[in-house]
């Protein structure tokens, strides 16, 4: 028997506890009398009708009452039910969760009991030190060769996935649950469909990926204090780990159902919309939960955060993703418009940035990027030019090299690794060396810059004429590349 377990609970129980009596029963949200003078923001409360028993938290204090917000359901809710203090919103993780899928509360969502921990852990707990934190780590393996080379992931660094509905974010993170190096993983699944928590956790982890992973869950159709509250449970297990010493991976979906949950409380809580239908708090919000995240002292380890942000009609401007990428240490854009191509991860590169760099990459991996990125910008500008047979090979080298890359580049952003970094960049160079094109000097990259380049740019090439593109010259010049792999 677990007798710490048992004296960690004992020793959180008060004998006593404060009651009170529902005054106000409205939609969403209760006002009870008699706990004004012993309830504190955020404290948890236990409401005693009939034979029900539904929680919630406190909200707001006034000087006669409180606003309590359930947890579940009003259903059966009457003037002058019970309503007793229980104490503190907290949760006490304990290293027996990993392989285990739990709710926000830390209540087993797979079947089996769980014992909790003996450190109670505020949800809302203030992120390290700025003065004492470390920088980002070392480069980490990801399994994909696009994030070992054009977007590393540094231990520590919070990275997010930026994307529409139906674009792949999900099968990305589940990717990065299995192959990322960590100690732990802990995944934050927010608002998702109900029937997918299974799949999840049985097909896409499956028992490997469990053995080092706990998976904390809120479905769709739980209240919006519940899905709030299942990113800061996801949180709170990270410091525990991190506090441990373990180096932590963090991956949540969607950052967005965290914002429009804490909307939702928000505004029955009184706030008042200003940010395009989001309250003014939600900035605050989304900031402090990612800035849990990240290197902590010398002595922990380090939360790497990959957190997904859905965004609406592909508006990167909307305001939680204007928020995040300002936060974060680097954002990936999936495109839909690659994916509807067939190429998946649907990763837009030149719109994409890792902060790491330059710091993990060395100098001539950063050569090697370097090159790539502005081939691919170079393609990119005359890539209308080219698909409609309106360009001739010969016309601009730089082009020319751009052209007899791209297909190789293209795949190469949705190949797996199954060696190791150095691996994926001498396949880069590969790559390079095929097209006729190097790493540039740092002369070529300041004229490319400055726009004073030997090359003509793209956006100068002379006029051609129609008669001299023969049929099938766009086939010859660009051969498509093989997505159905």
């Amino acid at each position: 028997m677990d007798f710490d377990g048992l004296a960690a609970a004992l020793s959180r129980m008060d004998p006593v506890r404060q009651v009170g009596r529902v005054a106000v029963v409205e939609e969403s949200i209760l006002r009870v009398t008699g706990l004004s003078r012993h309830a504190r923001l955020g404290d948890q409360v236990l409401l005693l009708t009939g034979d029900r028993r539904v929680a919630g938290e406190v909200m707001r204090i006034g000087d006669s009452d409180i606003m309590v917000m359930p947890y579940e359901d009003l259903q059966g809710v009457s003037r002058g039910d019970r309503v007793v203090l229980t104490g503190a919103s907290d949760l006490a993780p304990d290293d027996s969760w990993i392989g285990r899928v739990i709710d926000p509360f830390g209540l087993p969502l797979d079947g089996a009991p769980i014992r909790p921990g003996g450190l109670a852990r505020l949800l809302r707990a203030a992120p390290p030190d700025p003065a004492g934190r470390e920088g980002l780590g070392a480069r980490l393996e990801t399994g994909m060769a696009v994030f070992n080379t054009m977007l590393p992931v540094a231990r520590g660094q919070r990275i997010g996935l930026f994307a529409g509905s139906g674009v792949g974010k999900s099968s990305l993170i589940a990717h990065f649950a299995r192959a990322i190096e960590a100690d732990v993983v802990v995944i934050a699944l927010i608002g998702e469909r109900g029937r997918e928590l299974r799949d999840f956790v049985q097909d896409v982890l499956g028992p490997e990926g469990m053995a080092r992973t706990v998976v904390v869950a809120a479905t769709s159709d739980r209240l919006p204090l519940v899905r709030r509250r299942c990113a800061q449970a996801a949180m709170t297990v990270a410091e525990h780990f991190r506090d441990r010493g373990c180096d932590v991976l963090l991956l949540a979906d969607s950052m967005t159902r965290f914002a429009e949950a804490h909307r939702e409380v928000a505004t029955a809580s009184g706030e008042i919309p200003s940010l395009r239908g989001y309250p003014p708090s939600t900035a605050h919000a989304l900031m402090n939960l990612c800035e849990r995240a990240g290197p902590a002292g010398p002595e922990q380890g380090a939360i790497t955060a990959i957190l997904s942000v859905l965004v609406a009609g592909s508006d990167m401007e909307e305001p939680v993703a204007d928020i995040l990428r300002g936060v974060l240490d680097g954002h990936v854009v999936l495109d839909r418009a690659i994916a509807e191509r067939g190429r998946y991860p649907a990763i837009d590169l030149l719109r994409s940035v890792s902060r790491s760099l330059p710091g993990v990459a060395t100098p001539d991996e950063n050569e090697t990027i370097a090159a790539v990125r502005q081939m691919l910008g170079t393609y990119e500008k005359s890539e209308i030019l080219v698909r409609a047979g309106l360009y001739t090979e010969g016309a601009n080298p730089e082009l020319d090299r751009a052209v007899r890359a791209w297909p190789e580049l293209d795949a190469f952003i949705a190949e797996a690794e199954a060696n190791d970094t150095r691996n994926s960049f001498n396949r880069l160079r590969l790559i390079l060396r095929r097209a006729g094109a190097g790493a540039p000097s740092q002369a070529q990259r300041g004229a490319s810059r400055h726009g004073t380049g030997a090359s003509q740019p793209a956006a100068q090439l002379p006029a051609l004429p129609r008669a001299r593109v023969p049929s099938g010259t766009l086939q010859e010049v660009l051969p498509p590349p093989d997505f159905a792999r």
